[in-house]
């Protein structure tokens, strides 16, 4: 109903804020994370899910578009609600929870709060299939995603520096991230990648 506003921030609470516009005050439930990069009189656009239930009308706000579509799948989870994401997106950015999700790390999932590793592990079985890492590093503008074949798969050299790195200690969302970031890894061998990769992480 409801895709944006744009207007004057008029104040700033806890987890919300209302932002002015054509005289008119929307209270806007937002991510900490998103708060803290807005003060209170400058003009800006919030991105809105307008979210209706038997008690409540709310709007949920966010700065870009990816930010939306993320809060849309997370409160498609079943177990899920607007709140629990907003929780989500509050301690962990887009790239992190996309990356958790597809390498299976429920302990960065688990970071945020009132996710537990059975939510985390719900999470990751539903979205797994609705995320994209080749669409997820377009939309990044990285060259990396030349180093993933048409499933979205790391090629078998990444996919050995990954495992490579998990043995070192690293977790699994750090391992795909660092190995995903090595421009022209698809071709590099599995050594030339795990040592490329290694120095983004130290």
């Amino acid at each position: 109903m409801i895709v944006y506003i744009k207007g004057r921030v008029a104040g700033i609470g806890k987890d919300y804020a209302v932002v002015e516009n054509s005289g008119i005050g929307y209270r806007i439930f937002m991510p900490g994370s998103m708060l803290s990069a807005i003060h209170t009189g400058m003009d800006t656009k919030i991105h809105t899910y307008y979210h209706v239930r038997e008690d409540a009308v709310q709007l949920f706000g966010f700065l870009s578009e990816e930010e939306l579509g993320l809060f849309r799948l997370l409160i498609g989870v079943n177990g899920i609600g607007p709140k629990a994401a907003l929780g989500i997106l509050s301690v962990l950015t887009c790239e992190e929870i996309q990356f958790a999700v597809l390498s299976d790390d429920i302990k960065v999932l688990a970071k945020a709060p009132g996710i537990g590793k059975k939510t985390a592990q719900k999470l990751i079985l539903e979205l797994k299939d609705k995320l994209d890492l080749e669409e997820i590093f377009e939309q990044k503008g990285t060259e990396a995603a030349g180093a993933m074949d048409d499933r979205g798969q790391g090629s078998p050299h990444a996919q050995e520096a990954v495992q490579a790195l998990m043995a070192l200690g690293y977790s699994n969302t750090d391992a795909l991230r660092s190995v995903k970031q090595v421009e022209g890894a698809e071709e590099m061998d599995t050594e030339e990648i795990l040592k490329a990769a290694l120095k983004k992480l130290l």
